[in-house]
């Protein structure tokens, strides 16, 4: 068994009546076991075959997380179809140019928010396939199919084969399709096993894209190789609830989520009250794992965070109760076989250590380096960006800046990109710095920036607790983090001065990416022009000016 396909139809034979599936509808959950499950799939999959596209066709698949989400990509694999995972929050233009770039033959959609106004970016010849239990009305339903045989056939993939093409959310410039072999899932997934200790038959939730690699590898891919069950959201209002109720054993999150856990947390427990509480053996123990009830991790064994850096005091913070999160490091380039802090070996301040396999090097400029057997095959349609990608040993050039300490773990010290030049003619990587006024409660948000004036500023979006208090209390607040910070940082990159925003940055204003990295580049669009005013303002901190 050394694909997802032959994984999961592992699985269908021999515990066919375990729950697969788990999906809520108006607060109730429909359950598909994988017995349940492979019968719809290959039946999705014989309404496929029926299209009579070619051999490896492209396939799109334009959903939120959902249980037809991963019946849709196993569908899409027993067919022997390339699989193009699309954003659910695309807008219809973005939407446009991938399927034309990506050659997507048919496109099957899901959940979502907005479909009236994406619907409009799917070429009007393309073939939709609408999943009518989210409202997705068209021509060819899912359910129509439904009344198809299941297929008997199921392809049979090569380790060579490329499987899937994942278009980047990037931060930066226009989406590129990485292209994947199906070696890369078995090989990243085998090395996690043997490093992570991960126990079979897990309980899943998805809630972070799937359309992104680090949730198709680290909850799909492991779970179909794991005979695990999966359980979503509903909605964002219901996500609380749906979570506490599923209580997986393998957690994934980003820092941003992370940050409004801990915001939750404290407007129930003031941080001097929590702080009481723990400090008593017994009630502080019983406070602990309501908590980490009230969170939904209760059985949580594993708990990472990824996609962009967490500050050693967010970390050390739910340490307190006994949640360990585990940074880990990988990209979409790299299908995740990257770097991950362990139970028995967790570092804070680092990205782990590699996973067995992975060979890494840090190059003259400081650039992170990776050679794996999950490193993509290449850019599709895009041979210049292909060959731009590798080093002459074929490494790849991840963009990230990092070092390796005595131990072996990973620090990443910024990106490449995320460098600027102050008019000073110095060079500044601003992450390091963004991580340290982030552990400043009070702050949700954060872009240093300093492009063409003497010292850099921080843009600042303030958190919902930032923003319950007083202007000057607030302000006192951002101030005194300056004054801590400022000291220790070189003479040219203290900073000068901290910039209120008033809207925050969203998916819906194009200023984050769907797995909620900000788009620098986009937040400096905006401001640029408005540096050198803001610089000679008077003030410390001082409020956006229209």
């Amino acid at each position: 068994m050394n694909n997802p396909l032959e994984q999961f139809l592992h699985w269908e034979k021999t515990i066919p009546d375990n729950l697969f599936l788990r999906q809520p509808f108006n607060g109730h959950w429909k359950t598909y076991t994988y017995k349940e499950a492979g019968n719809e799939i290959r039946r999705i999959a014989a309404g496929l075959h029926g299209l009579n596209l070619s051999p490896k066709s492209h396939v799109a698949l334009l959903s939120k997380n959902c249980a037809h989400w991963i019946m849709a990509d196993l569908a899409i694999m027993l067919c022997g179809h390339i699989s193009i995972p699309l954003y659910a929050t695309l807008t219809a233009p973005s939407i446009q140019q991938i399927l034309e770039h990506a050659d997507a033959k048919a496109i099957i959609i899901g959940k979502l928010d907005q479909y009236e106004e994406q619907q409009a970016g799917i070429p009007s010849g393309m073939v939709r396939i609408g999943i009518e239990a989210y409202g997705i009305q068209e021509e060819i339903t899912w359910e129509k199919w439904l009344a198809h045989a299941p297929t008997a056939h199921a392809y049979s993939w090569q380790p060579t084969d490329i499987f899937t093409i994942i278009y980047t959310s990037g931060t930066t410039g226009k989406a590129k399709g990485v292209m994947h072999e199906m070696n890369a899932v078995d090989a990243t997934v085998k090395a996690a096993f043997k490093d992570l200790d991960f126990a079979l038959h897990p309980v899943l939730f998805s809630f972070l894209p799937l359309s992104h690699i680090a949730e198709r590898i680290g909850i799909e891919m492991v779970g179909l190789y794991l005979g695990a069950q999966y359980s979503f959201s509903e909605s964002l209002n219901s996500f609380a609830d749906n979570l506490k109720e599923t209580q997986p054993h393998i957690f994934f999150a980003v820092p941003r989520l992370w940050a409004k856990f801990r915001e939750k947390v404290l407007e129930k427990l003031p941080q001097k009250k929590l702080d009481t509480l723990l400090r008593l053996p017994i009630i502080g123990g019983i406070i602990k794992k309501k908590i980490r009830k009230n969170l939904g991790l209760s059985r949580a064994t594993h708990i990472f965070s990824g996609a962009a850096p967490i500050s050693v005091e967010m970390l050390e913070w739910f340490e307190k109760l006994d949640v360990v999160i585990l940074q880990a490091y990988g990209m979409t380039e790299d299908f995740v076989y990257g770097h991950f802090n362990r139970n028995d070996a967790n570092k804070h301040g680092t990205v782990g250590k590699p996973l067995t396999g992975l060979s890494v090097k840090i190059s003259s400029e400081g650039e992170i380096r990776l050679k794996s057997a999950g490193n993509l095959r290449g850019y599709y349609k895009e041979p210049e960006l292909t060959a731009a990608a590798f080093d002459e040993e074929h490494y790849l050039r991840t963009g990230d800046l990092g070092e390796i300490d005595k131990q072996g773990f990973l620090k990443i010290t910024g990106r490449l990109k995320d460098q600027f030049k102050t008019d000073k003619g110095k060079y500044i990587s601003p992450a390091p710095i963004e991580m340290q006024l982030l552990k400043n409660t009070d702050i949700e948000q954060v872009c240093v920036v300093g492009m063409g004036i003497p010292q850099p500023i921080a843009l600042i979006v303030a958190s919902a607790a930032g923003k319950s208090k007083s202007k000057e209390t607030l302000y006192k607040s951002i101030a005194d983090t300056l004054n801590e910070i400022n000291p220790g940082l070189e003479s040219y990159e203290k900073i000068e001065k901290a910039v209120l925003l008033k809207d925050d940055w969203t998916i819906e204003n194009g200023l984050l990416t769907p797995t909620l990295k900000v788009k620098r580049n986009e937040v400096e669009k905006i401001h640029l022009p408005k540096y050198p005013l803001w610089y000679t303002q008077e003030g410390v901190v001082i409020a956006e000016i229209s």
